[in-house]
């Protein structure tokens, strides 16, 4: 299991406070990675430090300027090995109804707040010599969310995962990696109230060939593989980790 190991390497995590975020986190400390989760809520930061004996939360918006936090880390740890650009939200909402300060908003904290972030880290990654990034898209960036109505969240995270592929080429010379996991339908706040109600998990049933929606475990797996040296030769990839639902 050597090759998929992440211990003691410094992994910085966004959207740290809640969902799949959250779930990240664990996932590496459990792992053996040193980890620094950003999020905006500082309470459940705090949580999270109580739980995790070494973990660290900064209270930070993605929307913002990261220099600073960036900084900060490379203080405090000499390096960051692994980023986790997870932070992202969106609501659907009718592209004849949607508010183009609305549009713009996911645009920048999906897309433009990963960018930032990727290429404050990406430098230092650089000047190291190595690093991963792990670009947190989704199936909506692989396909349309029809029927339901997001333009918004699918063309941040489409746009996303040609980033990543991007970035790949860009930094690759240099030992940096750059891949994305996009995962399906997982409990979250962003699908909690959707997943939870019997007319959700059945449209999702019945559109995703293993017939459910994905446990958080089941990210576990995709998230220490791109982080870890089980992936040294993998840049430039979305991972879909979906039950199948793209392939219908």
């Amino acid at each position: 299991m050597s090759p998929f190991s992440v211990d003691r390497r410094v992994a910085v995590v966004t959207g740290a406070s809640s969902g799949l975020g959250r779930r990240f986190c664990r996932t590496l400390h459990a792992a053996g990675a040193i980890v620094v989760g950003l999020a905006r809520r500082e309470d459940r930061l705090r949580e999270l430090e109580q739980e995790l004996p070494g973990f660290a939360g900064i209270a930070f918006d993605v929307s913002g300027p990261p220099a600073a936090v960036v900084a900060q880390v490379l203080e405090q740890h000499g390096r960051i090995d692994v980023l986790v650009n997870n932070a992202g939200y969106g609501d659907p909402v009718p592209a004849l109804e949607e508010n183009l300060d609305d549009f713009r908003r996911v645009l920048e904290v999906n897309l433009v707040g990963a960018y930032a972030l990727a290429q404050r880290v990406g430098g230092a990654m650089v000047s190291a010599g190595s690093g991963s990034i792990i670009n947190i898209t989704s199936i909506y960036g692989e396909v349309t969310a029809w029927p339901l109505p997001n333009a918004a969240y699918s063309a941040s995270k489409a746009a996303l995962a040609h980033l990543t592929r991007d970035l790949a080429c860009q930094w690759g010379p240099a030992g940096v990696r750059v891949n994305a996991i996009a995962p399906g339908f997982f409990p979250s706040e962003g699908t909690g109230a959707f997943l939870e109600g019997d007319k959700g998990e059945l449209f999702v049933a019945r559109r995703t060939p293993l017939g459910r929606s994905g446990r958080e475990d089941e990210l576990d797996g995709p998230l220490l593989f791109l982080a870890s040296d089980a992936s040294s030769y993998v840049t430039g990839q979305v991972l879909v980790v979906d039950g199948g639902w793209t392939l219908a």
